[in-house]
Order: structure tokens, then sequence, then C-alpha cells
């Protein structure tokens, strides 16, 4: 008797997919798919749920793990109620059914169209897959149809109300006024009004221990449990300048809605892109106002001739997006000190710079400007010089520096992959249970679709994160071929005499700036790491 095939029945659902009522239920697939494996004296392995996924995304959890177990030799058979439901791109679909299936030795069935590798396929199904795909993007036009037509008609689509407002009790999709936090608004643009900066509010704000928009909603709503629950004082108020600048150039506070800032790329790549502001759709006096348009626009014209101005600045600053806080990891700041008789320029963290003493968890991190100049010059020297000794002499050289260093970044990299992979899988466990909770109407719609959100987006960060680990990790074999462009670089920049912004980013990754400390002989010391580009930190 013949074995009978070891068998994934593979389920997907779309929220696009609600339209059609149970015919397509992830419960009518698991009907359909059960009595056909029973009837065909299919063995089933498990069963691989996508619920809430496109068909045009390959990227499901579920449908990886199922490829995962192919891979592992645990399936030899996947059965989905239909075409549509495995996928709707038909390149993808193509690439499976004509290279991927075949070449492992898996069959496919797509039981309601009565497809069946193992029988051969029939003429017709690049057709069925075109008009699958076909179908998935005509429903997404018509989504955007309906989505532009509620905006013009005033209606907004949220997860949270922007701060200062709330949703309209009575009507769908609209704004009312938050009269518990509206006055946070006015205060921020009543500053803005009298000159304050976005890192002047933030301080004002910071040190009046005004509750961010993020901690209102945990405190409303529950949202961000993880983030906020149990937060010391410091966290529930920790205002960044990114948030005083997007209150203060947001149209929602004169009345407006402003919609599409951003679109997917294409209907099958989710990916967000931010289009240009005169592609954008504004309809106005869609909610009742806080701020004035005349105190808005004096505002935007204020910000306008801030940003003029150091456009028009005449210094140049040769180490843009280079230096980095050695203990925080944020950017340094650039910046001039004009009130002493000779003027000097410095970096210092810029959490620190932000926050302040009182609110951020680094220090100052201070190192003037002509001291790490000087130092990053004489090490520069100092490898070119070393390449004049010789090739080999160098290589020798920077492999056996590169060995210590790719042995410490290889083993930092490695545990934050496991972290991340970690996280992957509570991800997808917690958005799976997020969804049985929302169908078993334990959760509201409004949470939901909140939570949804963020975590999608996490899911994306953190896939995000183990794909650049994973190359980070595969790059490191390349170590001799990194070494070698470096000193190609090294000869191209011989002897320099001077930096240069062209010359910092060729050779250079990153520079680390530690805190000052105080050594054996009681005079400060402060470290400074380069990392230089293909080699990592050699000095």
């Amino acid at each position: 008797m013949k074995q009978p095939y070891n068998t994934a029945l593979y389920m997907r659902l779309s929220r696009d997919d609600e339209s059609f009522g149970d015919s397509v239920s992830i419960e009518t697939q698991r009907t359909i798919l059960r009595r056909f494996a029973s009837e065909n004296n299919l063995h089933v392995v498990d069963e691989y749920i996508d619920d809430g996924w496109s068909g045009t995304n390959f990227d499901r959890p579920n449908f990886q793990r199922m490829m995962a177990d192919v891979e592992a030799g645990k399936v030899n058979c996947i059965a989905s109620k239909d075409l549509s439901r495995f996928g709707r791109e038909h390149i993808m679909m193509d690439y499976y059914l004509e290279f991927v299936f075949p070449e492992k030795g898996i069959r496919y069935i797509a039981v309601s169209d009565n497809e069946d590798t193992e029988k051969g396929l029939s003429d017709f199904v690049p057709f069925k897959n075109l008009f699958n795909e076909w179908f998935a993007k005509d429903t997404s036009r018509k989504v955007k149809n309906s989505l532009h037509a509620k905006f013009l008609a005033g209606e907004r689509t949220f997860a949270y109300a922007p701060l200062g407002y709330k949703r309209d009790p009575e009507v769908k999709n609209r704004l009312v006024i938050d009269e518990g936090t509206r006055w946070i608004v006015e205060k921020i643009f009543d500053l803005a009004f009298h000159g304050a900066g976005a890192a002047k509010i933030t301080g004002i704000l910071l040190d009046e221990q005004v509750p961010t928009p993020g901690w209102l909603n945990y405190t409303r709503y529950g949202t961000f449990a993880n983030i906020y629950a149990d937060a010391p004082e410091k966290k529930r108020c920790a205002w960044t300048i990114a948030q005083v600048k997007s209150i203060i150039r947001n149209e929602t506070y004169i009345g407006n809605s402003v919609h599409g800032m951003q679109t997917n790329i294409s209907f099958k790549n989710k990916k967000k892109v931010r289009k240009p502001s005169e592609e954008w759709l504004r309809v106005e006096n869609t909610h009742e106002a806080i701020i004035s348009r005349e105190v808005f626009e004096q505002v935007q014209e204020q910000i306008a001739n801030r940003r003029r101005k150091i456009k028009n600045a005449p210094a140049t600053q040769i180490f843009s997006g280079l230096v980095k806080c050695a203990d925080c990891g944020w950017s340094m700041s650039f910046a001039t000190n004009k009130s002493v008789s000779k003027p000097f320029s410095y970096f210092n963290c810029t959490s620190y710079r932000q926050h302040g003493p009182k609110h951020s968890d680094c220090t100052s991190h201070y190192i003037r400007y002509d001291t790490l100049y000087a130092y990053v010059l004489s090490r520069l020297q100092y490898w070119s010089a070393q390449a004049d000794v010789g090739v080999e002499h160098l290589k020798g050289q920077l492999l056996h520096a590169n060995d210590r260093e790719q042995q410490r970044m290889a083993r930092t990299r490695e545990a934050e992959l496991k972290r991340a992979q970690k996280r992957q899988k509570e991800l997808d466990r917690l958005f799976a249970k997020l969804y049985e909770d929302w169908a078993a109407e334990r959760i509201t719609e409004y949470n939901f679709n909140a939570l949804s959100e963020k975590y999608q987006t996490e899911q994306a960060e953190v896939l995000a994160k183990i794909e650049r680990l994973q190359a980070e990790l595969a790059s490191e074999q390349q170590a001799t071929v990194g070494i070698d462009q470096w000193i190609g670089l090294i000869h191209q920049y011989a002897h320099p005499e001077e930096l240069t912004a062209e010359m910092l980013n060729a050779l250079v990754e990153k520079i680390t700036v530690h805190e000052k400390t105080i050594g054996e002989d009681g005079e400060k010391e402060q470290t400074v790491d380069i990392y230089y580009r293909f080699v990592g930190k050699i000095d």
C-alpha cells in the first residue's frame, strides 16, 4: 500500500477577505482541507494559519514556518483551499509551482480549484494566478478610493487621536477637543510663538514634568503597557525634540486634516515611502481648531527663518554623522562657544544636550573639535606611514587587530541575533493571541487596531534587525577582502596634511567618544575609538 503523504494544511485570511463572510473563513478552509485529507489518505503533519495577512506578501510567519518544515523534510505535500489562499502574486506563485516544489519533490493541491501537481497542473493555472493578483490589485484600488472619499467628507482614520483631541463619541472618524490635554498643545505653540525653538520647548516640558502623548494613551487605553508599566517618572514625561517638532508642524491643530503623506511602494510591497508635500490631500475645517491660523503661520515662518540661517551659515562640519556617544549610542551634537574671547567648537552627547543632567541617563562626553581633529588626523597619518613600510606588513597588523575585534563583535552580534529571533517568535505568538482576543470580543476594535499596528511595526523592525545581523555575521568572513579595500583607500589618501569630509567618509565608519576619567596621575583622560570602514576598530 502506498505510504500517505506528510501533508501541511495551509490556510490564509486577509482583512480584505472579510466581505466574503464564512465562505473563506479559516474554519471553512479547515473543514474543506480536513475532509479532503481524510478522503485521500493524506497524513496531516500540521496546520499553518496566517490570519490577517495579504496574499501578495510571502513573508507570512506561518508560511515561512511551513517552508522551514519542507526544508527539514517533515512535509512533502501542501494543500490549500484554492490557489488564492496560497498567494496572490503570480510571479511568486509560478516560482513555487514551477521551480521550488518540483525541485524539492513537493506535491501541491488546490482543492477547490481541482489542481494537483501529482496529476499535472492545468493550462489555466497561470491565468488563475494572474486573476488572483488582479483581484488583490483591484481590492487595493477600491480600498484607496473608499478612503479618499472618506477623507474628502472630512473623516479621519486613526489608531490614536492627536494630543489635544479625542474621538467624537457621537460621530465616527471625527475629532473633538480634549479639554484635559489641549493646554499642552497651547503651551507648546505659545512658547514657539514667542521665539522658543524645539530644543528649548523640550527642556521646559521636561522641567515641568508634562506628560507625553504616549503616557496619556497608556493611562487612558492601556496601550504600550510594556513601555510604560511601572515606568519611572522621567520616562512618563520623556519628551524629545522630534515629538515637539511634529506637534508644531501639524495642521491638525488649525482644524485641517492632511492625508496621504506616506504611501506603499505598490499593492505588493507594503514598505512605506514619504510622498512630496504637493501630493498630500489637505482637507480644511474638518474639526474645531485649538490654535489660530495666524499663530500657526507665524510659528512656521519662524521655523523657516531659523532653517535659512543654519543653511547659510559659513561654518562647515566635516565630522557630520560620524561622531557618536560611546555609552548611549546617540550622535554627538556640534556647537560653537562664542561667549569667550577666542570662540571654539566642540561636541557633546545629543541625549545629554536635549534632556540635561536631570533627565538624561547619559553624561556630557564633551570633547573640543580641535582636539578630536588632531587625534583623528594623527591616526590616519600613522596608518598611511605603515602602508609605506609595506602592504604585507600592514595587512599582518590589521589581521592581528581584526581577529580580536571581529571575535568580540561576532559574539555581540550572535547574542543580539538570538534575542531578536526570540522576540520575533514572541511577536508572532502575541499577534495570534491578539487576533483571538479580538475575534472573541475580549478587546475592543480600537485597541485591536492600535496593538496590531504596534506589533506589525515591531515585527518589521525585528525582521530588519535579524537580516542586518545575519548579513553582518556573514560579512565578517570577508575580513581579508575588507582589509585589501581599506589599504587601497589609505594609499588613495596617502600622507594627509588635513582632514576633509570626503576623506573621513571614505575611511571612517564612526568615531565613538567616551566620558573623561581621572588617571592614576590625577590627570583627566579621554578615550576616542575610531571604527574604520571594512576593518572596524584597529587602534
